[in-house]
């Protein structure tokens, strides 16, 4: 028997995300409205469409790509 510890770069989808309980992902969202609320400081105006900063925030943080600004 043989034991995959890691996938090679091209197998890996840097989009998928999961989360391992609720718990999880109710700290991602924690995280992401603190972030939210520093870019809605740095643009000085509500954010509109919040749920997708939100999302593309939570999956950059999960992936370790570029956090939006």
């Amino acid at each position: 028997m043989q034991v995959i510890t890691s996938r090679l770069p091209w197998r890996v989808d840097a989009t998928a995300t999961s989360f391992a309980s609720a718990t999880d992902l109710a700290n991602a969202m924690r995280r992401a409205e603190a972030a939210h609320g520093e870019h809605e400081k740095r643009t000085g105006q509500r954010d509109e469409n919040w749920p997708e900063w939100y999302a593309a925030y939570m999956v950059a943080e999960k992936s370790g790509t570029e956090l939006p600004r």
